[in-house]
């Protein structure tokens, strides 16, 4: 049976999601951008801290609708645990991540959360990651979400996700855009971003976006040029 911390914590998520679900509505122009991570690989992190930020230079994040997903290439076991490719630790940052994601789910908001813990990856200096939420100004509830055991269950969610990608992803960070795997062009994805916007504002950052290929199902399997982790 759930605690009484645990229906607690859920009474203070609700007014966030009620206001996630007025407040956000679905813009059909916008392009879908997914990332697949795990906090702990150094070339999410590098991907989050150096790429992926890139999305709020110039406007373009005015036309993506961004998700980020924090489960990775972590397994489920038998009993409902967690293995996390890099260690426990990894898997208490997901939850962390998924807390923060949920709790404050304005993507310019979460997004500079997870910008800060993935630059401290970087700098060899993860122990620090707390000190984020001051440096993002957000509050910590995330951590009261994690200790509650409902990050595990959102983790969970993020795992069954994660699991259904049809293609499977195969590394990590796995992009996504409007559903298509851009795999090993990875760090070229506001070249797709661009392409794949049908709107009328288009952002500065994509006027001067060269041409990619039009994506579909048929990519060969190459010999990556950026770095990732693999799937086992």
């Amino acid at each position: 049976m759930a605690s009484p911390r645990f229906f607690l914590l859920t009474s203070q998520l609700f007014p966030f999601l009620l206001l996630f679900i007025t407040s956000h509505p679905c813009q059909a122009q916008n392009v879908s951008l997914s990332l697949y991570y795990e906090t702990l690989c150094p070339y999410c992190a590098d991907f989050i801290v150096n790429d992926l930020v890139k999305l709020f230079d110039e406007g373009l994040i005015s036309i993506v609708n961004l998700r980020l997903v924090p489960w990775g290439n972590a397994v489920m076991q038998p009993d409902g645990s967690f293995v996390c490719q890099h260690g426990e630790y990894e898997c208490l940052l997901n939850s962390i991540d998924a807390c923060t994601i949920t709790i404050y789910p304005d993507v310019d908001r979460h997004f500079r959360f997870i910008h800060c813990v993935e630059r401290l990856v970087l700098e060899n200096n993860i122990n620090e990651w707390v000190h984020c939420f001051d440096r993002t100004g957000l509050g910590t509830v995330p951590i009261d979400c994690y200790k509650s055991g409902y990050g595990n269950l959102l983790e969970k969610q993020y795992a069954a996700e994660t699991f259904q990608l049809n293609p499977s992803h195969e590394f990590v960070p796995w992009v996504l855009v409007n559903g298509q795997p851009l795999r090993e062009d990875f760090k070229n994805f506001v070249s797709y971003v661009c392409k794949a916007y049908q709107g009328k504002q288009v952002p500065q950052a994509c006027q001067s976006s060269l041409p990619v290929p039009l994506m579909n199902h048929t990519f060969k399997k190459a010999n990556l040029s950026n770095p990732v982790c693999y799937a086992k």
